[in-house]
C-alpha cells in the first residue's frame, strides 16, 4: 500500500485545504468540486484527506459497511444485529471517468435470477464509498448516465439496482469530491449544484512558495515512508482537531441574526433554489465547530458564501465563477444585526477564505466593456497582409440566445449527448441482439423466447424456466448522441461588414451554449489573409470559445480552399481520436476565393474532399450587392451540401436554419 502525500504537507491552496475539513467535519455540508488548472495539487491533496477521517465502526462482514449502532434493515448482507463491531480507516474510492454503469453501482447476475430466484448481487463503487469518499477526477467528462447515478444517490442516500423485476436497495451515503480543469467543458447544472462547497486552485506566481512545493515533493518522491514520518505530529494535530470539531457541532448555535445574513445574502445574488441556503447554514456551523465556538459570527456567514455560492450564481456558463466581495460585505452589514464585533472590514479574517470569491481581478471587468473590440492587439493572428485590404478590429458577438435543436441525419453511435439519434447503452429498446461480451441490459422477452423451445429437452420439472447463457438477449436501445459541429468562417476583407461577424460570432456563441447543455463538441476554423487558422480546436469550453471569438479579427485575402483544407485536417484529427461522434460543417462565407492559381477551382476540389466522407454541410450565403455570382450556391453543391442566402440568416435564427436544411438535405 502506497503512502498518501501527507494533508498538512500541501503548500497554499487555503480554500481547497478548508473547504476538505469542513466537509471532513460536517459530511452534511454537501462535498466539494475543485477547479483549476492541471498540477496545482487537487487530486493530490483530496487523496491526503482520507488518512485524517476518524475510524469507521462497521458490521465485521458486511459488504456495505453497516454501522453496528443502527445498522440498516434493507442491507441485502443483513439481517444485522445491533452491537458491537470492528473499526475500520474510512475508505477513498475513486470514479474512474470510463467506469461502467454496473462498476458504480453494482450488478446482478441476472441468469441466476431468472432460473433460481437468488438476489446474487456483486456491490459496486457505491456501496465501497458509503460512510467514506467518493472521489471523481475530471467529473466534468463523466458520462451523462453515470452523473444521473451520482445525483440520484446522493439525493436519497441509497443506491437502487433494477433489473427486469428483481431490485437491490442499499445505503450509499458518501463525501462526494470532484476535480474538473473548466478548459475541457463545463458541469451540468444539476451536478454543480450537487456540490455543497466550490473551489477554485491556480499554481503560486511567488518564487519563494513554488520552491517549496518542488522541495516536499522532490523529498516525497525519494523517501515517501520517511517524508510521512517527518509531518506525523502535524497530521495527527488536524486528525484531534477535526475529531473535537465533530464533537463540538451538535452545540453550536445557529442564531436568526446568522439565519437572517445567510437568507440575504443568497437573495442579493439571486441563487436558484433554496439549497445555497441550507448549504451556507450548515456550512458556517461547521466553521464555527472548527474555530472551537459554539456561536456563528458574521465572518463564518462570509467565508461560507465564498465558498458556497460562486458555482451557483453563474447564470450561464459564460459568466465568470466569484462573488462580488463588495456586495457581499455590504449585505452582511446591512443585515448584521447585533453581530457587530466581527471583523467584515478586510477579505477573510483567516486567509483561507479570502481566494474563495476573488477569482475575476478588480482591473478585468472594465477591460471587458469599453473598446474591447478597438485593441490591437486583438488581432496578433494577422501578420501584414499581401492585399490592400488591411486588418478591422474584432466586431462585438451579438446577445447569445436559445436556439433550435440542431441535428445531424441519420442515427449514429457516438458519445452519449442530447443531440442526435443514435445506438446507445441507455434509452428506449429498440430489439435485441446476443450479447457481446458482458450482458449489461437483458431483453426479457426476447431471453425467455429463446429459451422456451428448449424446456423439454432440458429436463424442466418445476415451476422456474431453466435458462443457459446462450439464452440471454441483450436489450438494443435508442438515445441520442453529441455531435462536433465545425463553424468554417470567412474572416476576410469581403466578410469585414461589422454587422455580419457580429451575428455569426453571436450564432457561435449560442451554440456553444446549446452544446453545453447537450453535451456536444464545437469548433471553429477561420480564414483570411493567406492562410486559415483553427481558431477555437474541438472543445466543449464556452469560457475558453466565448474568449477565442470576442477577439476573431477580420480583412486581408480570401484563401478559401486553405479553410476548406484545415477544416478537413481538423476533422480527420478528430475521427482519429473519436470515430464515433458524427461531425457537422456549417462554412459562413460568400463563396469568393481569391490568391493563388484558380482559387475558385481549388476550392472546389477541396470541397469535394467533404463529400467524399460523407460529412453534413451547409452553406450560409454571404453574398451582397446587386451583382451576385452564384459561387457560395455552387460550392454547396460540391460540398454535397445546401446553400441559404444572407437574408435568411440571422442572429436568432440560424440554429433553426441549420436544423430545417439538415432536415431537407435528409
Amino acid at each position: 500500500m502506497t503512502t498518501p502525500f501527507p494533508f498538512t504537507a500541501v503548500v497554499g491552496q487555503d480554500d481547497l485545504r478548508l473547504a476538505l475539513l469542513l466537509n471532513a467535519v460536517s459530511p452534511a455540508v454537501g462535498g466539494v468540486l475543485v477547479r483549476g488548472e492541471k498540477g496545482t495539487a487537487k487530486s493530490t491533496a483530496v487523496r491526503a484527506l482520507s488518512a485524517l477521517l476518524p475510524e469507521v465502526p462497521v458490521v465485521p462482514g458486511c459488504r456495505f459497511s453497516c454501522d453496528p449502532a443502527s445498522p440498516d434493515p434493507g442491507c441485502p448482507d443483513g439481517p444485522h444485529e445491533a452491537g458491537g463491531g470492528a473499526e475500520r480507516p474510512a475508505r477513498m474510492v475513486e470514479l474512474p471517468v470510463g467506469a461502467s454503469e454496473d462498476r458504480l453501482v453494482g450488478a446482478l447476475d441476472i441468469e441466476r435470477a431468472l432460473s433460481e430466484g437468488v438476489k446474487a448481487f456483486e456491490p459496486g463503487l457505491l456501496a465501497d464509498a458509503h460512510r467514506g469518499i467518493l472521489y471523481v477526477d475530471e467529473v466534468n467528462l463523466l458520462h451523462d448516465h453515470l452523473v444521473d447515478l451520482l445525483l440520484d444517490a446522493a439525493a436519497m442516500g441509497a443506491s437502487y439496482v433494477e433489473r427486469e423485476g428483481v431490485s437491490v436497495r442499499h445505503a450509499a451515503r458518501f463525501l462526494l469530491v470532484g476535480t474538473m480543469n473548466p478548459e475541457e467543458g463545463e458541469l451540468r447544472p444539476q451536478l454543480l449544484d450537487r456540490f455543497g462547497l466550490t473551489v477554485e486552485v491556480a499554481a503560486s506566481r511567488e518564487p519563494d512558495q513554488r520552491v517549496e512545493v518542488v522541495r516536499r515533493r522532490l523529498a516525497y518522491d525519494d523517501a515517501p515512508a520517511a517524508f510521512a514520518a517527518r509531518w506525523a505530529e502535524e497530521e495527527a494535530a488536524v486528525r484531534a482537531r477535526i475529531v473535537a470539531a465533530r464533537e463540538l457541532l451538535p452545540s453550536v448555535r445557529l442564531g436568526d441574526g446568522a439565519l437572517r445574513q445567510i437568507a440575504a445574502t443568497c437573495a442579493a445574488f439571486e441563487v436558484d433554489g433554496m439549497r445555497a441556503d441550507i448549504v451556507m447554514a450548515r456550512t458556517a456551523t461547521a466553521l464555527a465547530a472548527w474555530a472551537g465556538r459554539t456561536d456563528v459570527l458574521a465572518e463564518d456567514v462570509r467565508q461560507a458564501a465564498l465558498l458556497a455560492l460562486p458555482h451557483r450564481r453563474r447564470r450561464n456558463p459564460f459568466d465568470a465563477p466569484g462573488l462580488d466581495e463588495d456586495k457581499l460585505d455590504e449585505t452582511l452589514e446591512e443585515f448584521g444585526g447585533s453581530d457587530d464585533d466581527d471583523p467584515d472590514p478586510d477579505p477573510g479574517p483567516d486567509g483561507p477564505g479570502g481566494g474563495g470569491g476573488g477569482q475575476p481581478e478588480p482591473d478585468d471587468a472594465p477591460q471587458g466593456d469599453g473598446d474591447t473590440a478597438a485593441r490591437p492587439e486583438a488581432g496578433e493572428g494577422g501578420q501584414p497582409q499581401p492585399s490592400g485590404a488591411g486588418e478591422q478590429s474584432p466586431a462585438r458577438a451579438s446577445e447569445p440566445f436559445r436556439t433550435k435543436v440542431l441535428s445531424v441525419p441519420g442515427i449514429g453511435e457516438g458519445a452519449a449527448g442530447r443531440r442526435s439519434r443514435a445506438r446507445t447503452e441507455h434509452g428506449r429498446t429498440t430489439g435485441a441482439r446476443r450479447p457481446r461480451g458482458a450482458l449489461t441490459k437483458l431483453h426479457l422477452a426476447a431471453t425467455v423466447q429463446a429459451a422456451a423451445p428448449h424446456q423439454r429437452a432440458r429436463g424442466r420439472s418445476g415451476p422456474g424456466l431453466v435458462v443457459r447463457r446462450d439464452d440471454l438477449r441483450q436489450a438494443t436501445r435508442e438515445g441520442r448522441e453529441g455531435n462536433l459541429v465545425l463553424f468554417v468562417v470567412d474572416a476576410s476583407g469581403s466578410m469585414a461588414a461589422r454587422q455580419r461577424m457580429s451575428a455569426v460570432k453571436g450564432a457561435v456563441l449560442s451554440l456553444l451554449l446549446d452544446a453545453y447543455q447537450r453535451r456536444d463538441k464545437v469548433g471553429l476554423v477561420t480564414f483570411r489573409g493567406t492562410d486559415a487558422d483553427v481558431a477555437l480546436p474541438p472543445t466543449s469550453s464556452v469560457d475558453a470559445a466565448a474568449a477565442r471569438l470576442e477577439t476573431l479579427p477580420t480583412g486581408g485575402r480570401t484563401p478559401l480552399a486553405a479553410g476548406l483544407l484545415r477544416a478537413h485536417d481538423v476533422l480527420r484529427v478528430e475521427r482519429l481520436r473519436d470515430p464515433a461522434r458524427r461531425p457537422l460543417v456549417v462554412l459562413v462565407t460568400d463563396g469568393r476565393a481569391t490568391g493563388g492559381p484558380e482559387p475558385v477551382a481549388l476550392a472546389g476540389r477541396a470541397a469535394r474532399l467533404f463529400a467524399a466522407d460523407g460529412v453534413a454541410s451547409v452553406v450560409v450565403d454571404c453574398e451582397s450587392g446587386p451583382v451576385r455570382l452564384g459561387l457560395a450556391g455552387q460550392l454547396a453543391g460540391e460540398l454535397g451540401g445546401t446553400a441559404v442566402t444572407l437574408d435568411e440568416l440571422r442572429a436568432d435564427s440560424i440554429a433553426g436554419l441549420v436544423k430545417d436544411v439538415q432536415r431537407r438535405a435528409a
